[in-house]
């Protein structure tokens, strides 16, 4: 492992994304990131592979510009790399990524752009126009108010176009995700979302039918030209059902169908699009495709599910930005196993027939948990992490279902 690096990792953040990406680089260069976030919170706060710095208005364009700027200053010998590791940190990257300080490079389209992919309206179109499949969508309009039908029955699900707009109303009772078991309910959720100050369309989606094990994520990164160069399917096993945490990934086997990651290619080249995208899809058996729901305009918070399948998330970012070398496009073929769970709730809540596969990846090593890091392993660390175990086996058996 390297003693010293040409540049110096700047995150934005303060959950397990953040968390992720510092040990991706910590494990291959050895290197501690700097991460700015709101709290000081687990898992950032006290970890010995940071330097994390609370910023109570870290999510401000002033905040945001000043941060960069002082640690362009104090690194100004390196190359700063900047990770948004949440949508707003990401669209001030992309805001600001032609006015920064000269030593720091930002991988991130233009505004303009990022804002129509995080539309999920825009995205849906995007989507009609490359052949990828998404799940049947009208968008609604507040001024619709109760007088709307829809062409598909019971459960609805109700999001919002715009995530960024729609948590920057700062209400903690509203829900990621709003899965509406009757017509009253769906209509009670818009009144709800709607009298928390949200203004823009709610997108309202059939539900695609199957359990957690029949989500997917994919995850690429485009170069600085435009290129793909390396696509990761994730075949999801598990996912939270919590009301604020519903859709985070808790386990993930690494798969492949070339099939669907070229789709997913052909759009981001013809895009120019530039960085990591992460895609949340959903295998619909009724017809055997891969209905798309979003992108993710930077990497995903189960991120560590690449550099646990020996696809080191950092290193992509290094030799494209720093080492400008050009790579071939890489698909991964191999599988490992990714957690953010303990071993019992992953085999507790995840469907029996892919158990042998999973206790066969354990006992060949290809098995990885965000938090377990022998590079961060302090007594007090170990015990919080073990605390964080406990929280999900009680939250698990709360919210989720045993199949």
């Amino acid at each position: 492992m390297p003693t010293a690096v040409s540049f110096q990792p700047l995150l934005f953040g303060g959950d397990i994304n953040v968390y992720s990406v510092a040990r991706a680089f910590h494990q291959e260069y050895g290197v501690r990131s700097v991460a700015y976030g709101k709290y000081p919170s687990f898992p950032c706060h006290g970890s010995a592979i940071l330097d994390y710095r609370v910023c109570p208005d870290n999510e401000t364009d002033e905040a945001f510009l000043r941060n960069t700027r002082a640690a362009a200053q104090e690194f100004s010998d390196k190359t700063v790399l900047l990770l948004g590791c949440g949508d707003s940190y990401v669209q001030l990257a992309a805001r600001y990524r032609d006015q920064l300080p000269g030593n720091v490079i930002a991988p991130y389209i233009d505004e303009d752009l990022l804002n129509t992919l995080i539309n999920k309206e825009k995205f849906y179109q995007l989507c009609d126009r490359h052949g990828i499949d998404h799940p049947a969508t009208v968008i609604y309009d507040r001024s619709m108010g109760r007088d709307f039908t829809l062409p598909w029955g019971p459960p609805y699900i109700a999001k919002p176009a715009d995530s960024v707009a729609y948590w920057a109303c700062g209400d903690h009772s509203l829900a990621k995700v709003y899965i509406c078991q009757t017509w009253e309910e769906l209509l009670e959720s818009l009144d709800h979302v709607y009298a928390a100050g949200y203004q823009d369309h709610m997108i309202l989606q059939e539900f695609i039918p199957g359990d957690d094990s029949f989500m997917r994520v994919l995850t690429c990164y485009s170069d600085r030209n435009g290129r793909v160069n390396f696509m990761c399917l994730g075949h999801v096993l598990l996912e939270e059902h919590s009301p604020h945490g519903i859709g985070n990934h808790a386990v993930i086997l690494t798969d492949c169908d070339e099939a669907l990651e070229q789709k997913i290619r052909a759009l981001l080249e013809d895009l120019h699009y530039v960085g990591f995208s992460n895609f949340d899809i959903k295998y619909d058996s009724r017809d055997g495709t891969y209905r798309a729901f979003e992108i993710n305009c930077r990497q995903g918070r189960s991120n560590f599910y690449l550099t646990g399948a020996g696809h080191n998330l950092a290193r992509l970012v290094v030799e494209d930005r720093v080492e400008h070398r050009d790579s071939p496009l890489l698909i991964t073929q191999n599988r490992a196993l990714w957690r953010m769970v303990p071993k019992y709730v992953a085999f507790r809540f995840t469907p029996r027939q892919y158990h042998p596969e999973m206790r066969a990846l354990i006992r060949a090593g290809a098995d990885t948990h965000s938090l377990v890091y022998a590079g961060d392993a302090s007594l007090k660390r170990h015990l919080r992490v073990l605390k964080n175990h406990i929280g999900n086996i009680k939250r698990f058996h709360q919210y989720n279902k045993i199949p």
